[in-house]
């Protein structure tokens, strides 16, 4: 952080089901970690129900992590989705947490998850525990190949994830069905030391990101696959190798459909990784 007095606020939405608790304890530990405070929100219809609130939010403060040591508190009324984002925006947070519950009900599949939702309508990095790994070593970013790079944005607004001890492995999906025209065939099926070679806009990228990650004394890599964007990213996620999946989706710039692409992209790999994943 260039300001010593500046500290990270994190955001953990909690409504006391087995994932929220998840969400709470993986939070607290990133908390920690980028040396920030933790607002512990739970969201309930109406008044009426505030004291199921508050009891929600005192078993969550049983959960935290020894090491956080400002925390507050908030009980808002409505919709969890609606609640959070309200609160994200008024509050200023760094970073919000939020668990996933399993969709198995069609009603969810159809109006969406609270953390598609929430990942839709605000602007803050989110992070989708739907695991909590035992530490943070190995890190899978997934470059799409807009500007700015998702490492920049990354290195600008969670800067202390980027430690020495961690692997980070940089992931690019070549496709053939979004492919620019003219690519030569080679490239598709090219690997990332072949296309950093060549000088490729993707090889640029990939070596632009493993510069910037050597500068800051993490450990990286750079790799690609080849195939449909969400199957290669959710097979690598699913991998068993990474303990945190970051993702691009908050965008404004560029063309209506290239937002829309990525926002589908998104929603897709929401929800079929099955671990903790950040969204930027």
């Amino acid at each position: 952080m260039e300001d010593d007095d500046v500290v990270m606020r994190v955001l953990i939405a909690t409504g006391g089901a087995p994932h929220s608790d998840t969400a709470v304890r993986l939070g607290s530990r990133l908390a920690v970690q980028l040396a920030g405070s933790v607002t512990l929100l739970t969201v309930v219809k109406s008044e009426s129900d505030h004291d199921r609130g508050i009891a929600v939010l005192q078993t969550a403060m049983g959960l935290l992590h020894e090491g956080v040591t400002a925390v507050a508190t908030q009980v808002r009324y409505g919709h969890p989705a609606e609640e959070i984002v309200a609160e994200a925006q008024e509050g200023g947070y760094d970073l919000i947490v939020l668990g996933s519950r399993p969709q198995h009900d069609l009603v969810t599949r159809l109006l969406g998850s609270v953390a598609r939702r929430v990942i839709t309508h605000t602007a803050c990095p989110v992070l989708v525990a739907k695991t909590e790994p035992a530490a943070m070593h190995n890190i899978l970013i997934c470059e799409s190949g807009r500007e700015p790079p998702l490492l920049e944005r990354l290195t600008e607004q969670l800067p202390a994830l980027l430690e020495p001890e961690i692997k980070i492995t940089v992931l690019h999906v070549m496709s053939q069905i979004i492919a620019a025209p003219g690519v030569p065939e080679w490239q598709l099926h090219a690997n990332a030391v072949e296309l950093m070679a060549e000088h490729t806009p993707e090889g640029e990228l990939l070596e632009h990101d493993v510069l910037l990650l050597t500068e800051s004394q993490a450990t990286p890599q750079a790799k690609v696959r080849h195939g449909l964007v969400v199957d290669e990213i959710v097979a690598e996620a699913n991998s068993g190798v990474y303990d945190l999946v970051i993702i691009g989706a908050h965008t404004h710039t560029g063309a209506a459909w290239e937002r829309l692409l990525l926002d589908d992209v998104s929603r897709s790999v929401v929800n079929q990784v099955a671990g903790a994943i950040l969204v930027l």
